[in-house]
């Protein structure tokens, strides 16, 4: 399902360690962010599946190939690297919660 985080998430707690005492008092009182008006849903992700050159969708693609060997032929799978087309953006259904929302919805 994907579990990377947001590289520029907000975290409220979250302090620089340098500066002055003025400038931690600034940066602190400026413009908070006011989560009611966030969803904590994702209803959409990036998919992790290719179509081939002949419009088959999956994660990864193999092609038999015929080897030589000590006079004998032998089959033996090659991985398809090449000519792959990512699937995209896909919708979510139903929609999942972000795992960097900083609220707790349930406690248990």
């Amino acid at each position: 399902m994907g579990g990377s985080g947001s590289k520029r998430g907000y975290w409220p707690f979250a302090g620089s360690g340098t500066g002055s005492d003025a400038t931690k008092d600034r940066n602190a009182l400026a413009r908070p962010r006011d989560f009611r008006n966030a969803t904590p849903f994702v209803f959409t992700r990036r998919s992790s599946l290719y179509y081939d050159e002949d419009g088959d969708l999956a994660h990864e693609f193999y092609e038999e190939t015929i080897v030589m060997k000590n006079g004998r032929k032998r089959a033996k799978l090659k991985k398809v690297e090449k000519n792959l087309i990512p699937q995209g953006i896909v919708k979510l259904e139903p929609p999942c919660i972000h795992v960097d929302f900083p609220v707790v919805l349930c406690e248990i």
